[in-house]
């Protein structure tokens, strides 16, 4: 997604994500595109839920402030323990990181005490407030769908049953979460530095990754940072007020949309809560996919977006959750769309290669190297230029847009115009167009191209 320059997140009403059969109303229009644009600026939205919903949400939050208030002050050594994603149920503690949890998953968490023995009372309000953000996520979801050009609920498949069907466990799961309370005695001089004579809390690389389709997040202190699309980190919860949430993607939607959605590197700033006799609070609804479904961009595929071969195969959610965030977002591959000059690319090198301890790379066929360059200016150049305008970039097939570009009211043909697409050249992704489209398109953005790779034709 590109962003197109929003002074600040955007805010959003609920009400006005709501679809409604026909035609979409105006103001369904223009929120859709606010929430879509803020995504993509600042990998973050503000969400404002009904006046009854926001006392739920506050409510909630005060009940966990007095969970987590009368809970001992250092967890017992059972109870922190690593468990799998899709069974995370009631209390955990993670002493490293200062911060407390209580997981509400329908199917799984017990809300009544097992004996008279064992009375824990868990943070009230969970049932309803789960069933609330869940709605609001699958509404939020179908919203940027919509901006996507997909059907409608295109998710549905990987998404839990509403309601669950009986033995059925909820993937999606509700969170309180307390940071910085100064009566959990946790290993908390694990987590600060001193610079300057400051706390610092994190480092600049420090930061956490969902693995969510959406999270829906509300807290009673500032101290959310979201990194945005330039790079910088922006307090997303600074203004919220008493009916609002900030939403943000994860990678389950990154990965499901073949990386149009990019997820949210967040992290959580407690250094100001060091005098306080609480701590941080705060509740995050976390909608999941199934753990027995599959992620895969044919919804994508079927809307004309480009797949790139990262994305081409599908991916079992239980796989998907065990992978690194690194194979995730796929970062070893980036140096693919990027060759030094002189050094343009490598294969592998064959046993008898080994061999001889030859270390020089051997240069890439014109033709593939003409792909690449090709979709090395796609990211660089083409995209700035959308970005910048924010315009969304939507593909077409190679067999349909060339009648497109004979016409001045195609489908594509404004977006052609506002990017400067090259005349007579198919809008498609550069590694479908025919070599001699690839380099009319990078004549266009890179004038003189030809002149260095006279040996490409």
């Amino acid at each position: 997604m590109a962003g197109n320059g929003l002074p600040t997140l955007g805010r959003v009403k609920l009400v006005d994500l709501i679809p409604t059969e026909g035609l979409p109303s105006d103001t369904y229009k223009l929120s859709v595109s606010t929430l879509s644009q803020s995504l993509a600026q600042y990998s973050a939205a503000i969400i404002q839920f009904p006046i009854t919903d926001g006392a739920l949400l506050n409510s909630c939050l005060e009940s966990s402030r007095l969970y987590f208030h009368h809970k001992p002050s250092f967890p017992s050594a059972d109870i922190i323990e690593s468990r799998d994603w899709c069974k995370t149920s009631g209390y955990q503690a993670d002493p490293q990181t200062w911060q407390e949890n209580y997981d509400y998953r329908p199917g799984l968490t017990l809300l009544e005490p097992v004996n008279e023995i064992e009375i824990e009372i868990p943070p009230a309000g969970l049932v309803h407030l789960f069933g609330l953000l869940g709605k609001a996520s699958r509404e939020i979801l179908d919203a940027i769908s919509f901006y996507l050009n997909l059907r409608s609920s295109p998710f549905t498949e990987i998404l839990d049953s509403v309601p669950l069907r009986n033995r059925e466990i909820s993937s999606s799961v509700l969170s309180v979460s307390c940071n910085g309370r100064p009566s959990f005695q946790g290993l908390h001089r694990n987590l600060t530095t001193q610079e300057d004579g400051q706390i610092v809390m994190f480092s600049d690389h420090d930061y956490q990754v969902d693995r969510t389709l959406l999270t829906i997040t509300k807290s009673d202190k500032a101290g959310l940072h979201v990194r945005d699309f330039h790079g910088n980190w922006v307090l997303v919860d600074g203004d919220l007020g008493p009916e609002e949430a900030v939403v943000y993607p994860g990678l389950a939607l990154y990965q499901a949309t073949a990386g149009y959605i990019n997820p949210a590197m967040h992290r959580t700033d407690i250094s100001g809560f060091q005098d306080s006799i609480y701590g941080r609070f705060s509740l995050a609804f976390k909608l999941m996919p199934k753990s027995i479904a599959s992620l895969d961009c044919s919804e994508m595929r079927a809307a004309g977006h480009g797949v790139e071969a990262q994305f081409q195969i599908p991916v079992q959610v239980d796989d998907f959750m065990q992978r690194s965030t690194d194979q995730l977002l796929n970062r070893n591959s980036f140096a693919t769309f990027g060759f030094p000059t002189g050094q343009e690319g490598c294969i592998k090198p064959t046993m008898q290669q080994r061999k001889k301890n030859n270390t020089r790379c051997k240069p890439l066929p014109p033709s593939k190297r003409l792909r690449l360059e090709a979709q090395r200016v796609l990211k660089e150049r083409v995209q700035e230029i959308a970005d910048k305008k924010g315009i969304k970039l939507r593909f077409c097939t190679l067999k349909e847009c060339e009648n497109h570009v004979q016409s001045i009211d195609s489908p594509c043909a404004g977006v052609r115009l506002e990017i400067g697409w090259p005349t007579g050249v198919p809008f498609v992704h550069p590694h479908d167009l025919p070599n001699k489209a690839k380099i009319g398109f990078l004549e266009t953005y890179e004038p003189g191209w030809s002149e260095t790779n006279d040996d490409v034709e």
